[in-house]
């Protein structure tokens, strides 16, 4: 962890919503700005993904077809990037926002070596959108940016402060792991990501580190290795 120089933080949309629990929270997500750029100036590569559900969750509808509330979610998904992008430029960092399929003029067209130029310009990346396709989540899309981008470690920064044996809003009896292997959390159906996210990591050895978005500096200590969470190793 020391020597990293490129990660992957993975966002909740209902995080960046604060108490709102929908929408934007702005002072959230200028405390996210902030922590972000002190590893930028580290020299840190940064991309970024970020959920939808503070707008949408694909499946929260039973009168619509599951590819098109997918692509709901998606466009979710880049709302949230280029707001948290702004966000970000008025902190005084450089972004580009990525996504697999035409948006306008509002993003770039995703390619690796586009991606790696905007990194090597010091600018935050953010990929939006997801994979493009329905029935993948976010949690495979940060998974596949991961892989390709060839990035050190995926942090997922969640409401829940790391992995548990069992949900501790359910359980308070619930055993928090401070390391677990990743196909543990596959034989045990964890839940730490989704199925197809985890068997991704498995087979292309990409470790994660998971921790509460709420804790204090908790991204910073992240970047720098310090994880009060949950290490999963690959």
């Amino acid at each position: 962890m020391d020597k990293t120089r490129r990660v992957l933080l993975k966002l909740s949309g209902e995080a960046l919503a604060g108490p709102k629990k929908t929408g934007f929270d702005e002072e959230t997500v200028k405390g996210v700005a902030e922590q972000v750029k002190a590893s930028v100036q580290k020299g840190v590569q940064v991309g970024i993904v970020i959920g939808g559900g503070n707008f949408w969750r694909g499946r929260q509808s039973d009168a619509i077809d599951r590819p098109k509330a997918d692509q709901i979610g998606m466009l979710a998904t880049v709302m949230n990037c280029i707001y948290v992008s702004e966000i970000f430029r008025t902190a005084g960092m450089k972004t580009e926002i990525f996504t697999p399929f035409l948006c306008g003029s509002m993003t770039k067209l995703f390619s690796k070596d586009a991606a790696n130029e905007a990194f090597a310009q010091g600018k935050v990346v953010f990929f939006a959108g997801g994979t493009g396709h329905p029935y993948f989540s976010t949690d495979t899309g940060i998974v596949l940016r991961a892989i390709e981008m060839e990035a050190d470690i995926i942090l997922l920064a969640k409401a829940i402060d790391g992995v548990y044996d069992s949900d501790p809003a359910v359980n308070p009896n619930a055993q928090k792991y401070h390391e677990i292997s990743i196909q543990e959390v596959v034989d045990k159906r964890l839940g730490v990501i989704d199925l197809t996210a985890s068997i991704m990591c498995l087979e292309n050895h990409m470790p994660l580190a998971v921790f509460g978005l709420s804790g204090e500096d908790s991204i910073s200590n992240a970047m720098e290795g310090k994880i009060t969470g949950t290490i999963v190793t690959a």
